[in-house]
């Protein structure tokens, strides 16, 4: 039996973070369409890498439970990362809502349950929740600590108070910052550790799509103008992701780390500053 390291979202992200922490583990990949998650699993395995490829819709409590169910049977449960998920030009604002928000509640609180002492994981958020404006301390703690099957029923999620796919997104990025912080403090009661990444435009297949989308334009100008004047790669995030994940991170957790190569810093102080 191995410890067990768990992927969600069979894509660029997921793969470079586990294969920086995923040796002598037994590296369990679930995505919504199986073929993804073979192809990571093969890719992989071609390493070196011990891996299964498990087909897991995250908007499903059943399909989480189920894949859990399954990693427990090779070995405790001792690593997650949560890479999966949907953008503002690939999804519909339920879906994100759906996907994006609950289901990564949902998974949080699950593998909080069974991660084994001195367990840790880090979910993929991003730098899309730091550009709306704050929210109120009692919508924040609403997004921390509603139990998850009531999250969707918050008023500020309700359709008329969504205006878009964009900030559907952005409000399901901002609730997966807060509920890490709160899912903290329960990981810590069993001595485990969980954060989360925000980053910028990484160059994989989903930010391909957003190139593309209505707002390929908008992302061009933030290469431009933001202070590294270019997106990020998929390692870079792995970077960080492996601080967060080993013992050199041991006293980080409840923590969100933004990193877009200084576009948020741009955006509220530079020349992306929106015009008022």
């Amino acid at each position: 039996m191995k410890d067990v390291m768990i992927v969600t979202g069979a894509g660029q992200i997921g793969m470079a973070i586990a294969r920086r922490m995923g040796y002598n583990k037994k590296i369990v990949i679930g995505d919504c369409k199986k073929a993804h998650a073979e192809k990571i699993s093969r890719v992989m395995q071609e390493a070196g890498f011990d891996t299964v490829a498990l087909e897991m819709d995250l908007s499903s409590r059943n399909s989480i439970q189920g894949m859990i169910t399954k990693a427990q049977t090779y070995g405790n449960i001792a690593m997650l990362i949560n890479a999966a998920g949907v953008s503002p030009s690939q999804a519909p604002i339920d879906t994100i809502l759906h996907v994006d928000l609950y289901g990564t509640a949902v998974l949080l609180e699950e593998i909080g349950k069974v991660i084994k002492p001195g367990g840790v994981g880090v979910t993929i958020s991003s730098q899309s929740g730091y550009r709306m404006p704050a929210l109120t301390a009692e919508e924040d703690e609403l997004l921390a600590c509603t139990p998850t099957e009531q999250l969707l029923t918050l008023d500020i999620l309700q359709p008329q108070n969504i205006r878009d796919t964009l900030h559907a997104y952005q409000m399901a990025k901002r609730c997966n910052v807060k509920r890490v912080m709160a899912e903290a403090v329960k990981w810590g009661e069993k001595g485990a550790r969980i954060n989360s990444i925000s980053p910028g435009i990484v160059v994989t297949p989903l930010a391909m799509d957003e190139f593309r989308g209505p707002r390929g334009d908008f992302y061009k100008n933030m290469f431009q103008n933001c202070p590294a004047r270019r997106p990020g790669t998929a390692d870079e995030v792995a970077n960080v992701a492996e601080l967060l994940l080993s013992e050199k991170g041991s006293w980080i957790t409840g923590s969100d780390f933004l990193i877009d190569g200084g576009a948020t810093a741009s955006y509220f102080y530079g020349p992306l500053k929106p015009a008022t």
